[in-house]
């Protein structure tokens, strides 16, 4: 395979931080970039922006402020797919194919709302079943040459937020949660880039916006992801988690990651 460096980000809102967007991509100069919550329709995705800075090729799903998902590549893409889950047109779920049979899926699972209960909070159950079709529809058995991101809004490992003991019963840690990441990552034989390379230590990609000074109390959780089938674990050389980002004017509460292959 050619070298491969893959980022991915929830932007919350693509038009709005389209500067921040390009400004980490004269920085860190990824060939793939995989945004979530674009929050566009694809008329109106700035892809001009993009296309100066060497991002010819892009697959995108929009919705009007909501979702979305986008991919912009420097290689060319050959094929596109899109996923559907719980009955939903949702944009939450696109897939693509480089040229060297390389796929890469990118996802934005639904957060799921307050309460981590099925029966009283139908955002939880929405996230729940989406999570459940994940594991016994998509992405089961051993894949190859897959690469898989995200903003999964679940942080899987004590060491992914700031107090385990604080969180478990907080949507994104809980157990219900963890547990069907931990068995869709089983079942498709997963490789978790970050906790490969970086395997204990406190480790996030999001801040909350209620934080009055989020790098002062620093209660962050590991909410984005880059997974690779385990074809890819000897290609694997490093991660990186951009958590200056956060800090950049008007910024989205999640930062980027990358991993270079």
């Amino acid at each position: 395979m050619k070298p491969l460096a893959i980022a991915s980000w929830n932007i919350n809102s693509v038009r709005l931080r389209v500067e921040l967007v390009s400004r980490f991509l004269k920085l860190a100069d990824p060939d793939i970039m995989c945004l979530q919550e674009t929050k566009c329709i694809d008329e109106k995705l700035p892809l001009e922006n993009f296309e100066k800075l060497g991002y010819k090729f892009a697959a995108f799903r929009g919705e009007k402020s909501y979702n979305g998902v986008l991919i912009l590549s420097k290689q060319k893409i050959v094929k596109v797919e899109k996923f559907n889950f719980c009955d939903k047109d949702d944009a939450r779920h696109i897939g693509i194919e480089l040229e060297d049979g390389i796929k890469v899926h990118n996802l934005y699972i639904p957060a799921g709302g307050d309460l981590p209960d099925t029966k009283l909070n139908p955002k939880f159950e929405h996230k729940i079943n989406f999570l459940s079709e994940m594991k016994d529809k998509y992405f089961k058995g051993e894949n190859r040459k897959t690469i898989i991101v995200g903003d999964f809004n679940i942080a899987p490992l004590p060491d992914d937020v700031w107090s385990h003991k604080a969180l478990l019963n907080v949507v994104s840690h809980t157990k219900i949660e963890t547990d069907l990441l931990s068995e869709i990552k089983k079942n498709g034989k997963w490789l978790d880039t970050f906790r490969e390379i970086i395997p204990s230590g406190k480790l996030y990609s999001w801040w909350s916006y209620r934080a009055r000074d989020w790098k002062a109390s620093n209660r962050g959780r590991r909410l984005d992801h880059i997974w690779a089938s385990n074809d890819l674990k000897s290609k694997l050389s490093r991660v990186e988690v951009f958590s200056e980002a956060r800090g950049w004017e008007r910024p989205s509460d999640h930062v980027p990651i990358l991993a270079i292959f």
